[in-house]
């Protein structure tokens, strides 16, 4: 009956209990520190995870049952059953669920922490729509962190969002919506504590924290995606324990190489230009003239190019001579290469028949390959839930570029831009519309990267990086924030971005240091991005400005001096990055995150942050600023000015000087 679903228990034991009501089933997980909601329609298949795998380095290719308990921490409470109610502790929290609506509410000393809406809170039988729908209590004073890269204030309350994953070259750091990573993942802050939920699944939706308002009902926030099964994880905890749970809940993250610490160089400019093996060799020229330690150099697509398109696993040697010899080149000079690689092969690729007659494309019905728009012609993307199609990709990576010397990957583009419901994936055997789990793909296309370049050496710690991502996408890959602008303000609004990747569960992370599109950056604020981008994981200096020079170390030669000494100060920190890196990987921490984290009660907008556990960073956004006004976290033993200058007392507010061409102002816990 519709509006009134009366829930009675159809099965339990000592950590599970499920519900029955009108064909539906809600199933109650009991675990460490978390309660597992799954809301599920017996008719409908339940799609796999592939985030959710504690304790775990991976998951079955074909995907986890959603509803496993391995790798969890399973937990027994006593559970009091009336005729109307269920009821239970969890990690200090009282429960009660209403059976009528299986409506949830949990309560701490100060009040109620967590509570769905009034009502209906769920969608059983289509009154809210279609797809999945979850409504819950909102409360006045609360704050939102979390969801991934999404756009604008660390907090996120009061703003509604997409959930889902596009090509947002160019992004306004402040406004754009959505970009490149899809985390169903938040954290709610309110006076009687924190709660995290995740929601476990690939499918587009909206989530909202109080831009829809309804007169019947009482302030609330609200969930929708398209997938008909529902499966959350409320999480308990304080704020920065909840960041470290979901991170464990998503499996241990890959390592990130040491020489990745340090600067790598990357523009389009060099490998769109038909002299491309000589700009690159320059590079490393420029690097060594300069006295400026580079890692590596990030390889953009233009060595693909056949004409003024680009054909992944492609070599240009008109433009690349021998792969092999500009491979050897860097690694003589200490630097690696990280070739950009695309899942679209458009449909003049020599190699799209092989794929198509084999299926391996995202598909219609019949079997014809779907293609969609990409790079300047029509292309149809390589469907990564197919295992031939996914074995194919391994080979082309360590036919193509392993076996010339490339043992990292760029994977790109792979947002996947299916909206089409005919559009079919393969799903291991089990079809499904592709846009149900769009950025799946970029997941497994990375997973399948790491796996050929772990395959042709075991012993090897490759670099492996993706620009979409999912939750768990750093058990194979790091990542970074896309195609930025350049301008003052994105500088500032690409940071609290970054906060927000910190409180998702990000590690190693950054941005296009400079600004990727839009104009040259003006030389302070060349400089004040510089000054901050020394203290974020991936220092990179990446960017597509047509007609412009490439933003590299050397732009402004008038100012080589300041940014030496910049350049400097980084490589002085690579091997603290690199140690607090493998800490926080071990133990499910961010490397670079907000200082209220540690110190609740201090503003989430403030433009300090934690670098690591001893450094304090307080970086300048503002154009012709001359000082940088800094309020130090408590601290007793107090913090050293730069780690070698005067000591300050925690809890002082200073205002310091520092010009654009003076190194930032950071201070070393004592």
């Amino acid at each position: 009956m519709k509006y009134d679903h009366r829930f009675t228990l159809t099965e339990s034991g000592a950590s599970v209990r499920i519900y029955e009501a009108d064909g539906i089933r809600m199933r109650l997980d009991f675990l460490d520190h978390m309660l597992r909601v799954a809301l599920l329609r017996p008719e409908i298949p339940l799609v796999p995870t592939w985030s959710v795998c504690p304790g775990m380095t991976g998951c079955p290719l074909e995907g986890r049952d959603k509803l496993s308990v391995e790798g969890f921490r399973t937990m027994a409470p006593d559970v009091e059953e009336t005729a109307d109610h269920i009821r239970f502790s969890l990690d200090g929290t009282d429960f009660e669920i209403e059976k009528k609506n299986f409506r949830i509410t949990a309560r701490k000393e100060k009040g109620i922490l967590y509570q769905d809406r009034s009502g209906l809170a769920y969608n059983f039988a289509g009154e809210l729509g279609t797809g999945s729908v979850h409504y819950t209590r909102r409360d006045a004073d609360e704050s939102i962190f979390g969801l991934g890269d999404k756009c604008g204030p660390v907090n996120k309350a009061g703003r509604s969002f997409a959930l889902g994953a596009g090509d947002s070259m160019g992004f306004s750091a402040k406004n754009s919506d959505p970009l490149y990573k899809q985390i169903p993942f938040y954290i709610c802050g309110n006076p009687a504590g924190a709660y995290g939920l995740y929601y476990d699944t690939y499918s587009n939706g909206r989530i909202d924290f109080g831009v829809e308002h309804d007169n019947y009902f009482e302030p609330f926030s609200s969930i929708r995606y398209e997938e008909e099964n529902m499966v959350f994880y409320l999480i308990l905890g304080s704020v920065e324990e909840i960041v470290g749970r979901f991170s464990a809940l998503c499996g241990e993250k890959a390592p990130v190489p040491e020489w990745a610490f340090h600067y790598c160089g990357s523009t389009m400019e060099y490998t769109d230009a038909p002299d491309a093996d000589q700009r690159l060799r320059g590079f490393v020229h420029n690097c060594e003239a300069s006295g400026i330690c580079a890692g590596g150099f990030y390889l953009s697509s233009g060595y693909t190019q056949i004409g003024e398109k680009r054909y992944v696993f492609h070599w240009n040697t008109d433009k690349i001579p021998s792969p092999e010899d500009l491979a050897a080149y860097f690694k003589a000079h200490g630097m690696e290469i990280i070739p950009n690689v695309k899942p679209a092969f458009l449909s003049d690729h020599p190699l799209y028949e092989r794929i198509a007659k084999n299926g391996w494309f995202l598909h219609y019905a019949d079997g014809t390959p779907a293609q969609f728009p990409f790079w300047g012609g029509m292309a149809s993307y390589l469907d990564f839930t197919h295992p031939g199609a996914y074995a194919f990709w391994k080979e082309c990576v360590k036919n193509q570029l392993i076996a010339k010397g490339f043992r990292n990957i760029w994977n790109d583009n792979n947002e996947y831009d299916v909206w089409d419901q005919d559009v079919l994936a393969h799903g291991f055997g089990r079809p499904l519309p592709a846009c149900r789990i769009r950025p799946l793909f970029s997941f497994l296309m990375s997973r399948a990267s790491r796996e050929a370049c772990l395959e042709a050496d075991p012993a090897a710690v490759p670099f492996n990086i993706s620009r979409c991502g999912i939750a768990g996408t750093e058990r194979v890959a790091s990542t970074w924030t896309g195609d930025n602008l350049t301008a003052w303000e994105e500088l500032r609004y690409n940071h609290r971005q970054a906060m927000t990747m910190s409180l998702s569960g990000f590690l190693f992370f950054g941005q296009d240091i400079g600004g990727f599109a839009g104009p040259k950056p003006e030389p302070e604020l060349f400089l004040r991005w510089l000054q901050y981008g020394l203290f974020t994981p991936r220092f990179v200096l990446h960017s597509w400005k047509p007609g412009e020079e490439a933003t590299m170390p050397w732009l402004y030669p008038d100012l080589m001096d300041s940014v030496k000494k910049l350049f400097a100060l980084r490589e002085k920190l690579v091997p603290y990055l690199y140690a607090e890196a493998e800490r926080c990987r071990k133990e499910h921490r961010p490397l670079i995150f907000p200082v209220f984290l540690r110190q609740p009660g201090f503003d989430p907008e403030s433009d300090s942050f934690f670098c690591g556990e001893k450094i304090l960073v307080c970086p300048v956004f503002d154009k012709g600023a001359k000082t940088v006004r800094v309020l130090l976290p408590e601290n007793a033993p107090g913090w050293r000015l730069r780690g070698e200058g005067e000591v300050f007392r925690g809890g002082e507010t200073l205002n310091l000087p520092c010009l654009p061409e003076d190194l930032p102002v950071w201070f070393e816990k004592l």
